[in-house]
């Protein structure tokens, strides 16, 4: 049998995943995800190029994380029955103060994570649930849990702390920061096709639904948009990013609201969402007529520009700006307005450039430079699982 390694990425009501060989390439042998937990299930198989090789539907009745993560192992079993699985890593959102590295899971590991869930309630037990699935049907296998916050740790200490008692601070509320996965990939494929910006001062920005900036030097984090959660910073798909306590207070004194009213307001009804009252994509506020569409893009394009110069003035100047994720690997319309919106920082961009998929988007002789850089987060899972288990 071949040894291969999986990646699973669990949301609230999806899995995805991905299979690789453990060649030096980690050539992608499968991937997919099931979607619409608890609605209406739909397993969605594709093969190495992308094309739907199967899809499945199953009735909502306990079909739980659980059982999506037994479904997934089943049909890669059934879809590649000449590989066995070395390892699997997961996507976790919160490592804590504990975790500033990929993490082989035991059983006090598992606890450990378990303890954060308060800090991350709407990610991290969806996280944990496959894990505790396969511990439990087959405890053999290696799993390592990869966390979004990991790439943070080494932020100064000033850049994670709130003004707050210090009290408080010791018991871990600090500035985590999340994402981490997709800017170590960024950040590392970044020193690869420019190498001349390997140390410099680099703002990237990870725009998709859920959407943050964080600012690096010499490949290392020094400031995010994202704090204690996932919420903080930018606006996003659903989420409002940073909003001032007092409405929070305001909300419940004057609107009755309680706490898990109030979090389903700032995670699910807010961003493009709530100010549009369309959609939370932008694709199709970008097809809408609607004022209120082309208001929400506005917003969003505004409070991207003025938190680059707040990651900016973190780094002391800027060298380059790279847009990555869903929204900044493919919106060249968004881009232009964001470069365009930070022009005092030396950025400007090329509308034919623009237009490739990738690459360098800016012209030359810029003072700053400006690319797109596609991010792959499960290649990143996959290599710190095989480096602390081995290829089996």
């Amino acid at each position: 049998m071949t040894p291969a390694v999986a990646v699973l990425n669990a949301g609230s009501s999806s899995i995805k995943f991905a299979v690789r060989g453990v060649d030096k390439d980690l050539p992608l042998l499968l991937r997919g995800q099931v979607e619409a937990i608890g609605v209406a299930p739909r397993l969605i198989v594709k093969d190495a190029d992308g094309a739907t090789v199967e899809t499945r539907e199953f009735s909502p009745a306990g079909f739980d994380h659980a059982v999506a993560t037994r479904t997934i192992i089943g049909v890669v079993r059934e879809r590649l029955p000449d590989y066995v699985a070395a390892a699997i890593g997961h996507r976790v959102v919160h490592g804590g103060t504990a975790h500033a590295a990929p993490a082989r899971v035991d059983a006090d590991v598992l606890a450990d994570l378990e303890t954060l869930i308060p800090l991350a309630p709407l990610h991290q037990p969806h996280n944990l649930a496959p894990i505790r699935t396969l511990m439990a049907e087959a405890p053999a296998l290696p799993q390592v849990a990869c966390f979004d916050t990991a790439f943070h740790a080494v932020q100064p200490p000033l850049a994670r702390r709130y003004a707050i008692p210090r009290a408080l601070t010791e018991e871990g509320v600090l500035r985590y920061g999340f994402h981490g996965l997709s800017y170590e990939f960024v950040t590392r494929r970044l020193a690869e096709v420019a190498p001349h910006l390997a140390e410099a001062r680099v703002v990237t920005a990870h725009l998709g639904n859920g959407a943050s900036l964080c600012a690096t030097q010499g490949g290392k984090s020094v400031a995010s948009t994202m704090g204690f959660t996932a919420v903080e910073g930018l606006m996003m798909g659903t989420r409002c990013g940073s909003i001032d306590p007092g409405v929070l207070i305001w909300l419940m004194d004057e609107k009755g609201m309680g706490p898990r009213e109030i979090e389903r307001l700032i995670y699910k009804e807010s961003g493009l969402l709530g100010v549009s009252g369309i959609s939370s994509d932008m694709r199709a506020l970008g097809q809408s007529d609607a004022p209120e569409a082309a208001e929400a893009i506005d917003l969003f394009a505004y409070r991207v520009v003025r938190e680059i110069g707040s990651m900016a003035a973190a780094l002391g100047g800027l060298d380059a700006l790279v847009f990555t994720a869903g929204i900044g690997e493919n919106d060249a319309g968004l881009r232009a307005r964001v470069v365009a919106g930070c022009g005092w920082l030396g950025l400007a961009i090329d509308p034919a450039r623009n237009a490739a998929p990738s690459g360098r988007v800016s012209p030359d002789g810029c003072t700053s430079e400006v690319w797109v850089i596609p991010t792959d987060e499960e290649r990143v899972i996959a290599e710190h699982t095989l480096a602390l288990v081995g290829k089996g």
